[in-house]
């Protein structure tokens, strides 16, 4: 199934892939209220469609997102206080649409991310990057500050990192990034899209509700201290795992050595 418009392109493979790709490369893909909007329609709707697998975010051209549009930000310059603050609350709820999504998402970063294209990357399960990438959190040096994106880029690279490049705006380059965290695996520009495909061979192999069921898992358990409340809630996880359908099927499937159920395409 294919879909697609002047500012964004949807397509779903017989695998359940889904691939949204920004197709403004003109303006570096960058994004605007309207892409944001349809952003976040595209990320509710595919993370509620049973036949989806995997969200796959790309780009096309040179770069992958520059960000907020120049038309777009000469627009904001004359907003009110209530009008920027709507204006920011629907990027927010973009990004964490695309962070609470119950897919596995995956970016593929072929080129420049910038400013809000860094929080795309940062708001994805993972990501893989061309070597040729590079990364700039620039928004001081407009006066600004990466506020929306900062939950999400702050969990990827950390506050150490963050005091940084929120500070100095400076660009960096994809082995940076890799080594930050912000993406999972660098790739040769020619090998890009071969290295993404092994990605999602491996999460197509994974049972698709006990990937949802781990991202909710990560949520509820990361930097908390275990105590007993928490030992109770994951024990209760694990449980309720292993009673259900999925849970039973993958072992069965181990023990008798088969691919399990939801690998097997009719």
């Amino acid at each position: 199934m294919t879909d697609s418009q002047d500012t964004l392109s949807v397509a779903i493979d017989a695998r359940g892939v889904a691939t949204v790709t920004l197709t403004r490369p003109a303006v570096h893909n960058a994004f605007d209220d309207a892409l944001i909007a349809r952003l976040t329609e595209t990320f509710r709707a595919l993370g509620a469609d049973d036949a989806v697998r995997v969200v796959v975010l790309a780009a096309e051209g040179k770069s992958f997102s520059a960000g907020a549009d120049l038309t777009w930000m000469k627009r904001m310059a004359g907003y009110s206080r209530a009008e920027n603050l709507a204006d920011a609350g629907a990027l927010a709820d973009m990004l964490e649409t695309l962070d609470r999504c119950p897919k596995p998402t995956l970016a593929v970063v072929q080129g420049a991310a910038m400013g809000g294209g860094v929080g795309l990357v940062a708001a994805c399960d993972m990501a893989v990057a061309s070597t040729r990438a590079s990364f700039a959190l620039s928004e001081v040096k407009l006066g600004l500050i990466p506020a929306v994106i900062s939950p999400y880029v702050a969990a990827a690279i950390g506050p150490r990192a963050c005091r940084r490049y929120f500070l100095t705006g400076e660009r960096f380059d994809a082995e940076t990034a890799l080594r930050l965290g912000l993406v999972s695996e660098l790739a040769a520009p020619e090998d890009l899209e071969a290295a993404a495909q092994r990605l999602i061979d491996a999460l197509l192999a994974a049972g698709p509700m006990a990937q949802r069921a781990a991202k909710d898992l990560i949520r509820a358990v990361a930097f908390r201290v275990p105590d007993q409340t928490l030992k109770d809630d994951t024990a209760a996880r694990i449980a309720d795992i292993r009673a259900g359908a999925e849970g039973r099927e993958g072992v069965i499937a181990f023990l008798e050595k088969r691919p399990p159920a939801w690998t097997i395409k009719e």
